[in-house]
């Protein structure tokens, strides 16, 4: 697809979507407050329910049982097929995002977020990426590098960096750099070529191990190529060395500080945590005795 046509088609569907919810936008980010830092540092906190009891359901007291919900049918009548993407990206939360850096055939490097990423599995290290409004013929730049090269780094955004991150989802043509757009800076990887980011607490150099593409369901549209499934593997990790303990086993919120995607075009921090023990099956059977999960 000529590069023009690319690019109109993109802007088509930034319009369709309409991700800014506000008219002015930064008339409404400048009567907010500021970033607060002074909550920078991480917290714990107790669970809602501490004496929570096998078979006490919901913590709020029935609440929420007295609520009504609304069935939707992702494929009725008239819903255009971006109203399931701004539902889905608002409720699937929070997702982390995947922070990818490719080179293509032709030496160029790109530098992307994407917001439909996970983690399915850690022998192999193997992550999910999801490419969406595309199919593979007609690829955007980062699928397009991973799908010729095969490689890619991973890379985990946080907090400290965010501004940068957010600047390389800019709907640039092909061979301009968004590394320049973002002022990030690349940082040598060791098994594949494209670089790390350096800002990046936590990097995994990838292998593309399989792709598979998906058609729309909407009657409107069918046999439309609607997105593409990435599975990566990873064969290299880079961690900041304040970030990691000695086992090289777990990493440090406090100092990760990772960001994480909610709907339309708000984020999350993860400044506060709490922790929940796995429960036994030998306390199932205790709970007679008043045992506590």
């Amino acid at each position: 697809m000529p590069q023009e046509d690319a690019l109109a088609k993109r802007a088509r569907l930034e319009t369709s979507i309409n991700r800014n919810p506000h008219p002015d936008f930064q008339g409404v980010e400048a009567s907010r407050p500021a970033w607060q830092s002074e909550r920078s540092g991480w917290t714990y906190t107790k669970i809602v329910n501490p004496d929570w009891k096998f078979g006490d359901g919901g913590n709020d007291g029935g609440a929420s049982l007295e609520k009504e919900h609304v069935e939707i049918n992702p494929y009725a009548e008239g819903r255009p097929a971006t109203f399931n993407y701004k539902l889905l990206i608002s409720a699937i939360v929070p997702r982390p995002i995947g922070f990818l850096s490719t080179v293509g055939q032709d030496g160029t490097s790109n530098l992307a977020p994407f917001s439909f990423m996970n983690m399915i599995n850690y022998d192999p290290p193997l992550f999910t990426v999801g490419f969406t409004g595309c199919g593979i013929d007609d690829a955007k730049d980062t699928l397009k590098n991973l799908i010729d090269t095969g490689e890619c780094v991973l890379n985990v955004i946080s907090e400290h960096f965010i501004e940068a991150a957010n600047s390389t989802s800019i709907n640039a043509p092909y061979g301009v750099s968004e590394w320049e757009i973002s002022g990030l800076h690349p940082a040598p990887s060791r098994l594949v070529r494209p670089p790390r980011v350096k800002e990046s607490v936590f990097a995994t150099e990838c292998h593309l191990q399989e792709v598979k593409e998906f058609e729309s369901r909407n009657p409107a549209t069918p046999g439309k190529k609607t997105g593409v499934l990435a599975i990566l593997e990873g064969v290299n990790f880079w961690a900041r060395e304040d970030a990691v303990n000695e086992e090289r086993n777990l990493m440090d919120p406090a100092v990760l500080r990772p960001v994480g995607r909610l709907g339309g075009i708000t984020y999350g921090r993860n400044a506060v945590g709490f922790e929940a023990l796995r429960p036994g099956y030998e306390s199932w059977l205790q709970r007679d005795n008043g045992e506590h999960w």
